[in-house]
């Protein structure tokens, strides 16, 4: 026990803090869960409807700060910069062992300076996909009532 007070006080003496939670900061390039708004992954990033729906929504990531995996090679990427550049959004090109490329690793994060503890963070999950229109109608229509279906039919 005592050795182990003596490594830390002297580890914090030179300037060396232990680091919280590193499997998530290496999941979330650096960040961790609990401030991340948006995610999208690697394999999110090829398709068009969900990088549309990432730019789409742009402005709700102003107080943010954007985190992008540099070993992405993609013509979204430079779609994503140029919008920060545009709204005045922080970015950062992570590019350190953080940055993986496998298809569940994370390419594009929407982080906030402190903790926001957000449950669902997955692009689908924050903008959820528009209803079909007739879908849409047909819910906003009233029901008929019990007595109405009795003697009038489904109709």
């Amino acid at each position: 026990m005592t050795e182990d007070l003596n490594t830390r006080v002297s580890n914090a003496a030179q300037g060396i803090t232990p680091q919280t939670r590193p499997d998530e900061r290496r999941r979330f390039l650096g960040s961790l869960r609990e401030r991340v708004l948006v995610r999208i992954t690697n394999t999110e990033v090829q398709d068009s409807k969900l990088t549309k729906l990432f730019l789409l929504h742009f402005k709700d990531y102003t107080g943010y700060n954007i985190l992008i995996n540099g070993n992405l090679h993609d013509n979204f990427v430079d779609q994503v910069e140029t919008y920060c550049s545009k709204y005045e959004i922080a970015f950062t090109i992570v590019n350190n062992e953080t940055a993986k490329t496998g298809p569940d690793d994370s390419a594009i994060l929407v982080v906030a300076p402190t903790a926001i503890n957000k449950m669902r963070i997955e692009i689908n999950q924050v903008y959820p996909p528009e209803m079909p229109k007739p879908q849409l109608s047909n819910t906003n229509q009233k029901k008929a009532g019990f007595w109405h279906r009795l003697f009038h039919g489904d109709n």
